[in-house]
């Protein structure tokens, strides 16, 4: 049976993920747009979501004393697996008042706007970013978090964060070259640890 394998670029080379200069853009460009679409575009970033997984969420998803978000997984067979994923707190904080201001009245749903909607808002913010092409989507953020993460986390906690069933569908983000390669290659350098 073949079988293609996934990559982090395109058949003519060009990268899907944003790395991290473009990712520090995308979420700073964040910072001046509409509550809503910012919680969205945040929650994508700081998760490495996808787009479909972060439009379900209902105001229940948020722990607030565990200080994670619960996320149903989109990408299994069958319905009801949940991944649970840390996020930072001022995001928790910025969550709580946007649920007591605006969601008691959507049946709990955090985005009321359709998910073709939530894509035109991580594509403007990825203009206002100055980010262009492939990677410039809700996919090339959570491939961007992904990148980051393996070189930060131990692989088996990006595989549970991202949803994966088997840890070799995550392998392929060890695969980064350029910058990232490069980062991840400097602390083999570091004598000092």
């Amino acid at each position: 049976m073949y079988k293609t394998s996934m990559s982090l670029h395109n058949a003519k080379g060009q990268r899907k993920y944003l790395n991290n200069a473009e990712r520090r853009r995308f979420l700073e460009s964040t910072k001046t747009i509409r509550t809503d679409k910012k919680l969205f575009c945040q929650l994508l970033f700081f998760t490495g979501a996808r787009i479909g997984e972060i439009h379900n969420l209902r105001k229940h998803n948020i722990d607030f004393s565990n200080e994670t978000v619960i996320i149903e997984t989109l990408k299994r067979r069958r319905k009801g697996v949940y991944r649970e994923i840390p996020i930072p707190s001022f995001l928790l904080d910025d969550l709580r008042v946007f649920i007591e201001r605006t969601v008691e009245g959507s049946n709990g749903r955090l985005f009321t706007f359709s998910l073709r909607t939530g894509s035109r808002y991580v594509k403007d913010v990825m203009n206002m970013a100055r980010i262009e092409g492939l990677p410039a989507s809700a996919k090339g953020l959570r491939h961007g978090f992904a990148v980051h993460a393996i070189s930060k986390v131990s692989i088996t906690l990006v595989t549970k964060w991202l949803g994966h069933a088997k840890l070799e569908t995550t392998q392929v983000y060890t695969t980064a070259i350029g910058v990232e390669e490069r980062e991840m290659a400097a602390k083999l350098w570091d004598m000092d640890d």
